[in-house]
C-alpha cells in the first residue's frame, strides 16, 4: 500500500538526515514509575497490519471499539526505531536546554490566535493565583514556514522528515480506519487533512516544570486542568514521566502507562464535528508525577493534528452507519465553524481565565477538575 513505502521513505529520509548532522546532547529518559497505579486498559494498534484491505478492516473494528470505551489507544508499528525516536527526544528537549532566554524571547509566538514559537511559563491560568509551569515550542508542518533558533537549524531536515512522518505515515492511516469505522471511502477524512493545505497541524515540544508545594497545593496537584484537544487526532509519543490522565467512561481519572516506542493517540474536538459525535473527543489532563517520579521534568513530543483551514466542520452525513445510530451535531451545520475559526477562537480563550465552561462558536467548551 501507498502509505507503507512513504512510512519507509520517511523513516529512511530521517536517517539519511540525521546521518549528516551533528548528534545533540543526549536526552536520557528516566525510568518509568514502580508506583501502584490505576491504568487505564488502552488497546494497542499495530499500524504495520494495514498494509492489506483485510488487515484496515480488522484494525477499523479495533478502533471503533477503543474509542468508544476510551477514546484513547496506543499505536505500535508506526515506522520509526527506538534510536530515531530517542534522538527526537534529545533534538526537543535541546529547544529547551540550548537556547538561552534572550534568543527565546526572539522566537515567542506574537499571535494569540496560533500556537507558533515558544510559549513561556506562567501564561495559562490553571486556578485562582495558580499559573502553569509549562514550556512549548511549536512547529508548523511546513517546518521553514518560519525561522527557529541557532541551535535547531543543523535538524530542520530531520524535524521535516518527521513531521511528514506524523502526517502521512500515522495520521493518514489512521483516519482511514476512522473512516472505515463509519463506513465511508477511506480516504474521506484524509481529503480533509491534506498535507499540503493551508492549516496548523503541527510539532510540539512541550516541558512540564517542577512546581512549589504551595502551587501544588493550590493546584490540586493539577497541571493542566481537564480538557478536549482543538483538533482532530493527537499524537504524544510515550515517555516514562507519568501524570497523563483520561476521564473514564466510569467518571473516575485513570492513568496512561508508558510503553517503550509506542505512541499514544486520542480523539479531539474536530473529530466530534466532522463524525457527528461517533468519535467524541476525549476528556483528559496532566497532573503532578507519581511519587517516585516528583520533581522531575516532564518532557513531551506531540503532533497536533488539524483539518485544512478551509474545511467547515459539519458531520459526514453520508455514513451508513451515522445514518443508523444518529448524528449527535455540536452546533447546528449553518452555524458550523470552519477549522481556522474554531482553531483561532479556542487558541485565543485558553487559559485566559479560570473558569469551567464557555461557549465558542456557539459551542459549550468544558474544563474538567
Amino acid at each position: 500500500m501507498a502509505s507503507t513505502t512513504i512510512r519507509r521513505f520517511s523513516q529512511f529520509l530521517f536517517s539519511l538526515y540525521a546521518a549528516a548532522a551533528p548528534d545533540p546532547p543526549p536526552y536520557v529518559a528516566p525510568p518509568a514509575s514502580k508506583e501502584s497505579l490505576e491504568y487505564a486498559e488502552l488497546a494497542i494498534i499495530d499500524l504495520s497490519k494495514a498494509k492489506t484491505e483485510a488487515g484496515r478492516k480488522a484494525l477499523a473494528a479495533e478502533v471503533v471499539s477503543a474509542m468508544a470505551t476510551h477514546g484513547f489507544f496506543y499505536v505500535i508499528g508506526h515506522g520509526y526505531t527506538q534510536e530515531q525516536t530517542t534522538r527526537v527526544f534529545s533534538i526537543a528537549n535541546m529547544t529547551f536546554d540550548g537556547v538561552n532566554a534572550e534568543e527565546k524571547k526572539t522566537y515567542t509566538g506574537q499571535s494569540g490566535a496560533v500556537y507558533e514559537g515558544y510559549k513561556p511559563r506562567q501564561i495559562w491560568k490553571i486556578e485562582d493565583g495558580v499559573q502553569d509551569q509549562i514550556e512549548h515550542y511549536n512547529i508548523n508542518r511546513i517546518v521553514r514556514k518560519r525561522e527557529h533558533p541557532q541551535a535547531l537549524r543543523p535538524y530542520l531536515q530531520e524535524i521535516e522528515a518527521f513531521a511528514r512522518h506524523n502526517h502521512l505515515s500515522v495520521l493518514h492511516p489512521i483516519l482511514r480506519l476512522l473512516a472505515l469505522g463509519l463506513e465511508l471511502p477511506e480516504n474521506a477524512l484524509v481529503d480533509q487533512h491534506k498535507f499540503e493545505a493551508a492549516g496548523e497541524s503541527s510539532i510540539r515540544f512541550m516541558k512540564y516544570f517542577p512546581r512549589s508545594e504551595d502551587e501544588e497545593k493550590r493546584s490540586k496537584q493539577v497541571w493542566l486542568k481537564g480538557h478536549t484537544d482543538i483538533g482532530s487526532v493527537t499524537i504524544l509519543w510515550s515517555q516514562p514521566i507519568g501524570g497523563l490522565q483520561i476521564l473514564s467512561p466510569d467518571g473516575m481519572w485513570r492513568w496512561v502507562r508508558h510503553m517503550d516506542n509506542a505512541l499514544v493517540i486520542n480523539a479531539g474536538d474536530v473529530l466530534t464535528f466532522l463524525c457527528g459525535g461517533f468519535y467524541p473527543a476525549t476528556r483528559h489532563r496532566v497532573i503532578q508525577p507519581p511519587v517516585d517520579q516528583v520533581g522531575l521534568p516532564r518532557l513531551g513530543v506531540f503532533y497536533f493534528s488539524m483539518a485544512n483551514d478551509d474545511v467547515k466542520l459539519v458531520p459526514h452525513e453520508d455514513s451508513p452507519v451515522l445514518k443508523r445510530v444518529g448524528i449527535q451535531r455540536l452546533c447546528s451545520d449553518e452555524d458550523a465553524p470552519t477549522m481556522e475559526e474554531w482553531r483561532k477562537n479556542r487558541t485565543v480563550a485558553y487559559g485566559k481565565k479560570v473558569c469551567n465552561e464557555e461557549i465558542i462558536n456557539g459551542v459549550l467548551v468544558k474544563q474538567y477538575d
